[in-house]
């Protein structure tokens, strides 16, 4: 075994093919979503009653919280693009090497368009 390779530690002068970073980022996005689930519930569970559902609409109509919450859709809509190409990856579509570059593509004009519609529909 060869101890003098060189080694390479500093991730951020690696170049990730790109599958690889929709892989990355689809797991920094389910981290993102399982940090939000309280809040989500929290929500869920004030707008269940007639007041807090009729505080949460005067709420959205505020500019800030609409970009809020259109910032908290942004890894929703992400994962969900991402997870659909993993779930036909292991159903073996696009699991060649130009067929994974061309998905990984498509996941990041899907989830770009998916993310301006979600901004489109709270505005």
């Amino acid at each position: 075994m060869n101890n003098m390779r060189p080694k390479n530690l500093n991730l951020f002068t690696i170049r990730f093919p790109i599958p690889a970073i929709v892989s990355i980022l689809h797991r920094i996005s389910g981290f993102c979503l399982f940090i939000l689930i309280p809040f989500i519930l929290w929500g869920l569970d004030y707008s269940l009653t007639e007041d807090g559902f009729t505080n949460l609409q005067q709420y959205l109509d505020i500019f800030a919280v609409k970009l809020l919450v259109w910032l908290l859709l942004i890894p929703f809509c992400f994962h969900l693009i991402a997870g659909l190409r993993h779930l036909l990856m292991d159903v073996q579509v696009g699991v060649s090497l130009q067929s994974g570059r061309t998905m990984a593509k498509w996941v990041f004009i899907v989830s770009f368009v998916c993310i301006v519609l979600a901004g489109i529909w709270l505005w």
